[in-house]
């Protein structure tokens, strides 16, 4: 870019009423505007793209939640299909805000996080065998990327199967098989994998029977877990030495080109103001550092969307070019958001900031920007370093 104060050579005298740092203020705010602007349009065009095209997700329906969650309190037991949300008006118990349609179980955690935000109470209403119904909860607020599980919610409505079993293990043993649909256990209606899996955890060396569809014919099945040790929790569990797969029913979401525009510019201003918010509650403590994501996680996260398809591969994307126009907004110095300010107190001042100052300035930014990638990349060495 041609500027006066970075050029090597002198700058012809027909070329100077071109360089950057000769232009109106107006100008040089929208020149560097221009790039996280950029990130942002990609954005919404990814979002488009995928909201249009179409997408298989699994469906708004819950799995039965952990008691003394957020969900159990409200009321829900388990089987009922979220079809809607609205707000609870601040000091009322009234619920005639705006209702929002919910379509699928990510769409439900959008909705759910949004309102955590904010510690809003909403209504969800859900559709069960016996009708419909509405649930008010106070979602609360949220700390980490698994504010779902602590809430209580889980998506239900699947079968439980086994997708693989250890050699001389207590599920080989039993005679379970990968394919084995597991139905019950000690007579209870298994509801999803963190449920069986706490249960299991919890009988070591007791016997416990299952009941288990082979080949479409249900069976009983009885299995010792074996005591072994938690390598995360250091703790005595029982293991019965089987991997599992949930089969979650999944809706298919599509919506027409003006739809799609709409909630494409709608998410992207969403995740932009989640992630300034959680950058906030960072800063100040009140959420963790895990949240931020380095190289070596960004590229795993890529790897794995990518072998999910082309819309999941296309969301990913859709996060980091949001990423990357955020964190360029951010008011430091070495990046857009801190030329921008420099602009932005020239318009108001109509004196530009000397050049000591941006000195100074450019340093403590050149600081922070490495305090924040050296905790990214901790961040990242922390999730790949296994627990002692």
């Amino acid at each position: 870019m041609l500027d006066e104060r970075e050029a090597e050579a002198t700058i012809p005298e027909a070329d100077l009423p071109r360089a950057f740092n000769r232009q109106p203020v107006y100008k040089r705010i929208a020149i560097v505007a221009a790039g996280p602007v950029a990130n942002f349009i990609l954005a919404i065009l990814l979002f488009v793209a995928v909201f249009a095209g179409g997408v298989s997700k699994p469906a708004a329906i819950l799995a039965t939640p952990a008691p003394n969650t957020v969900a159990a309190k409200a009321g829900f037991e388990g089987g009922e299909t979220i079809v809607s949300m609205r707000d609870v008006q601040q000091g009322t118990s009234d619920a005639s805000g705006e209702t929002h349609k919910v379509r699928s179980w990510s769409d439900l955690r959008w909705k759910l996080l949004d309102a955590s935000f904010d510690h809003r109470r909403v209504v969800l209403t859900a559709k069960t065998n016996e009708g419909t119904f509405d649930f008010p909860l106070s979602v609360g607020k949220i700390d980490d990327q698994d504010f779902m599980d602590k809430l209580g919610f889980e998506p239900g409505g699947g079968t439980l199967a086994v997708a693989g079993v250890e050699a001389g293990s207590a599920a080989a043993k039993a005679g379970l098989q990968a394919g084995d649909v597991l139905c019950a256990i000690d007579g209870k209606k298994i509801g999803n994998a963190t449920g069986f899996i706490d249960y299991v955890q919890h009988r070591p060396g007791t016997p416990v029977s299952l009941t288990v569809e082979h080949n479409g014919v249900q069976q009983a099945v009885r299995i010792v877990p074996e005591l072994k040790k938690d390598a995360a929790t250091h703790r005595d569990v029982g293991r019965i030495g089987a991997s599992l797969a949930t089969r979650i029913p999944s809706v298919d979401v599509r919506y027409g080109p003006v739809e799609s525009l709409q909630l494409g510019v709608k998410r992207t201003w969403d995740i932009s103001i989640y992630s300034l918010r959680l950058f906030g509650r960072m800063i100040t403590g009140e959420a963790s550092l895990k949240n931020f994501l380095g190289p070596v996680t960004i590229a795993d996260y890529a790897g794995k969307s990518a072998r999910l398809g082309l819309s999941a591969f296309l969301s990913f994307l859709t996060l980091v070019s949001i990423s990357l126009g955020v964190l360029n907004l951010l008011p430091i110095p070495v990046l857009d958001g801190g030329h921008l300010l420099y602009y932005l107190i020239e318009a108001a001042t109509g004196k530009a900031v000397s050049d000591r100052w941006q000195l100074v300035l450019q340093r403590a930014g050149l600081v922070c920007i490495v305090a924040l990638s050296m905790i990214a990349l901790f961040s990242d060495l922390a999730r790949l370093m296994p627990s002692p």
